[in-house]
């Protein structure tokens, strides 16, 4: 048994959603999953299996940041889970980005230490798995749901104390900021499992000025995420 998702083998699902809030992932099980059970609480870090559709899913927070994030995700892949899907909130870096924009991410840039020692250092792109992208593509115009496709960025600091970082990451093309993805998709690659990374643009700065969105709109897009990504994970 590991020792942060207190879970034996055949608890989990081999698909499994990946929110960091734990009342996240409650809300999901209960919302969306049906024959719900329970599978850890250890450290608050909630997980729970069920079905979507009458295939076995499952849901396990993963805390905030990259070093929470691989502990629940090297645990997973000990359970036997086979393919993660990040669902989560990031800041938006381009001006054309609205609040509960619904983005799926291509790559992630690691601006984080945790992914750069599990490759020694050395230089690497942190990729999703392109099936799970594909997919995702694909059911969100089946759904009728808008996307964005592109890269995201994943950094330590969530307040960063340099003011002019986010501008240089936007002008490089990126789409977002978060906190989880580049360990994800690094472990994906190493674990040989599939990873990919749904986001909700929660933040974003508009002439200067910090804006976050309400929690009547959070809720409706975490809705409309949460249901494409459990198609995504449960297709086939």
């Amino acid at each position: 048994m590991p020792i942060h998702v207190r879970a034996n083998q055949g608890d989990y699902a081999e698909a499994c959603l990946l929110p960091g809030d734990p009342l996240r992932a409650k809300y999901i099980a209960e919302t969306f999953m049906e024959d719900v059970v329970q599978r850890n609480s250890e450290r608050g870090m909630l997980g729970y299996t069920g079905t979507f559709r009458g295939k076995p899913v499952s849901v396990q927070s993963s805390g905030m940041g990259c070093p929470s994030a691989a502990i629940v995700i090297e645990e997973l892949v000990q359970l036997g889970v086979r393919k993660l899907m990040r669902v989560g909130t990031c800041g938006g870096l381009q001006p054309d980005l609205a609040m509960g924009d619904l983005i799926i991410a291509l790559a992630a840039t690691p601006a984080d230490s945790t992914s750069t020692h599990y490759v020694a250092g050395e230089p690497h792109a942190p990729t999703a798995d392109f099936g799970l992208v594909h997919e995702a593509v694909h059911q969100a115009k089946e759904l009728g749901k808008p996307v964005r496709v592109g890269p995201i960025v994943s950094s330590d600091i969530f307040y960063q104390p340099d003011e002019g970082l986010a501008g240089r990451w936007s002008q490089r093309g990126i789409l977002a900021v978060e906190m989880e993805a580049a360990v994800l998709f690094t472990l994906g690659a190493l674990r040989k499992i599939q990873a990919g990374c749904m986001l909700i643009v929660s933040d974003v700065v508009v002439d200067g000025e910090f804006v976050r969105i309400t929690d009547e709109e959070m809720r409706a897009a975490v809705d409309q995420m949460t249901e494409l990504a459990l198609h995504v994970v449960t297709a086939g």
